[in-house]
């Protein structure tokens, strides 16, 4: 690792200052995932920032709006109690996303800007767009058999990592961020970038934002939530494919349905198309099934991963048919 300037901030405004006034600065806070990414030279900050004693972190109520401080563990979140009584699906994702220890450090904004686990990325001598523009993608003949199905291109194709954003992305989550120019909200939906020709810009986040809160609607009292997390172990691992659903059925038919996708795209990945087939539909599995398929609409797999476009498509029958035998029993 190399050497590095730490600052402690006493203040939001003081670090965001400390932070844009540096090219090469930027936030610390639970760490997690930063520090092995500065062992083994991938991130190579000149100056870290240390926010962990900002006031971030709690959760409170406001209205049907739950707000939680980016600095807010993962555990803490999953155990409050109107994530268990009204957000299932937040719980699971949080649940099956780290091991209690990751938990207990990691932080909510730390969580939804985690780096991809693609492996190109995370070893300095292969080639990697993400991590150095221009130098290629050594997955795209390389190993891939965990990468991205939807929202890839010729220069990248890894997977967004976190399991939290999927969930929040099918509630209409924001995120509230504080700048240089002042403070702005960002609906998660707009939050991230697909490659493109940039891979190394993964969200709008401008040098020295800092994310402050998330804001999380609430559903229905009456819906129906999960996340269904497919692994290669039940242990600890990341998504091959999983699944966040909200679902509102009223007499026999879906009255609302939110969907989102992890595991297959480049970023969390919202499928307005399926939604639409749902809404007003009886929820049969000829229904479900169209669904799926228009979820994984315009995904292409590569020879190892092309497994993953019925994968999603099976992951997504099963999401659905769960929570639709749940509100029959």
């Amino acid at each position: 690792m190399r050497s590095f300037a730490y600052v402690r901030a006493g203040t939001v405004e003081e670090a965001v200052a400390e932070v844009a006034a540096d090219p090469e600065a930027a936030f610390l806070a639970g760490g997690t995932t930063q520090v092995d990414l500065m062992r083994d030279e991938v991130f190579r900050p000149a100056r870290l920032v240390d926010i962990t004693r900002l006031p971030l972190r709690g959760i409170r109520r406001d209205g049907e709006v739950l707000t939680a401080g980016a600095l807010t563990t993962m555990e803490e979140l999953a155990a409050h109690e109107y994530v268990t009584a009204r957000l299932p699906l937040v719980r699971e994702a949080l649940l099956l996303g780290a091991s209690p220890q990751l938990r207990h450090m990691a932080t909510l904004g730390g969580n939804l800007l985690q780096r991809t686990r693609c492996r190109y990325y995370r070893d300095p001598s292969t080639a990697c767009n993400k991590r150095e523009p221009g130098a290629g993608c050594a997955a795209l003949d390389g190993h891939h058999r965990m990468h991205a199905v939807l929202g890839t291109s010729p220069h990248c194709i890894a997977t967004h990592p976190s399991d939290l954003a999927v969930a929040l992305l099918a509630l209409d989550a924001s995120v509230r961020v504080h700048g240089p120019d002042g403070e702005r909200a960002v609906r998660l939906a707009e939050f991230y970038r697909v490659p493109g020709t940039t891979p190394h810009l993964e969200n709008v986040l401008a040098h020295g934002e800092l994310i402050t809160h998330l804001e999380i609607p609430l559903p229905p009292p009456e819906a129906r939530s999960g996340y269904l997390k497919v692994r290669d172990r039940a242990s600890y691992e990341f998504a091959l494919a999983s699944v966040a659903a909200v679902l509102v059925l009223d007499g026999g038919r879906i009255g609302s349905a939110r969907l989102a996708l992890g595991g297959v795209g480049t970023v969390p990945w919202r499928v307005p198309r399926a939604e639409e087939l749902l809404r007003g539909a009886r929820p049969d599995d000829d229904v479900l099934r169209a669904a799926a398929e228009a979820a994984l609409d315009g995904a292409e797999g590569r020879p190892d991963n092309g497994y993953k476009v019925e994968l999603g498509r099976r992951a997504v029958v099963r999401a659905l048919s769960t929570l639709v035998r749940e509100e029959r029993q």
